[in-house]
């Protein structure tokens, strides 16, 4: 079992919903966001996802695509990315983390490589956006023979016929995007999602978590409610860019968690 599904085998026997997190490797500069990361599972924090900047975020809102760039011109890189979790392993070697992002840095730097200093970094899983299922013998089945998680996007254009192929090597958990475009665009309704998170369930049995659309602990409650949990990346990412301190920054993240928890 990988981190990751030690996290959630925990969370079921206690009864309690995820809380998931999204920061940016790097924004908006290597050691500001080490110190969040590092304060992030006392915060609450059940799955740390962790952003490797890129230059091209296609499916990423304009909070997101400022964060890596502000990581990309603070020097970030995949390595920094990666030594970010050596050291955040340091002090835990117990909260998973997700590195989240683009197949390109992982090509450049060659699939072999990677996955080897990933293991061996301490990473849990992959969620890699521009991958779809078609492709899985280029990342997801080297990453599943490697031992981490390769974790797929359900959206709402998911229908039956497609839902199949993008969980047949999914693992770990689905993540299901609440809304159709890009990150940070609109609000995620329970009323939607909990059908849609009940389709889903009804042909896999890994956990469900609920993203994009989430800022307060009201909705984070909400959406867990309906949800194996849910994913808080933009609203927490903004903050960060608008230049609050990690203190402040990780407050609100606690609010959040304790909102998801709530549920």
């Amino acid at each position: 079992m990988t981190r990751i599904d030690q996290c959630f085998a925990r969370l079921r026997a206690e009864g309690r919903k995820a809380f998931v997190s999204y920061i940016m490797g790097g924004d908006p500069d290597f050691e500001t966001s080490l110190a969040v990361m590092r304060g992030l599972p006392a915060a609450g924090v059940d799955v740390i996802e962790l952003g490797v900047p890129f230059t091209d975020p296609m499916a990423d809102g304009p909070t997101i695509q400022l964060a890596g760039q502000r990581a990309l011109e603070g020097g970030q890189t995949l390595e920094k990315t990666l030594e970010m979790v050596r050291r955040f392993r340091a002090g835990d070697d117990r909260t998973p983390i997700v590195l989240m992002g683009y197949y390109n840095p992982i090509y450049n730097r060659g699939v072999e490589r990677f996955l080897k200093d990933a293991v061996e970094a301490g990473v849990d899983g992959l969620i890699v956006v521009d991958l779809p299922p078609e492709e899985d013998e280029e990342l997801c089945l080297p990453a599943r023979e490697a031992g981490l998680n390769f974790i797929r996007l359900a959206t709402p254009t998911t229908d039956e016929k497609r839902l199949p192929k993008v969980l047949q090597n999914t693992s770990g958990f689905v993540y299901y995007v609440s809304i159709t475009g890009i990150t940070g665009a609109a609000a995620a309704q329970a009323a939607e999602v909990g059908p849609e998170v009940a389709r889903i369930k009804a042909a896999t049995d890994l956990p469900v978590i609920v993203g994009f659309g989430i800022a307060s602990p009201e909705a984070a409650r909400e959406i867990a409610a309906v949800a194996d949990g849910c994913v808080v990346g933009s609203a927490i990412v903004k903050r960060i860019g608008a230049g609050e301190p990690a203190e402040a920054v990780l407050a609100y993240v606690a609010s959040l968690a304790e909102g998801a928890h709530a549920a």
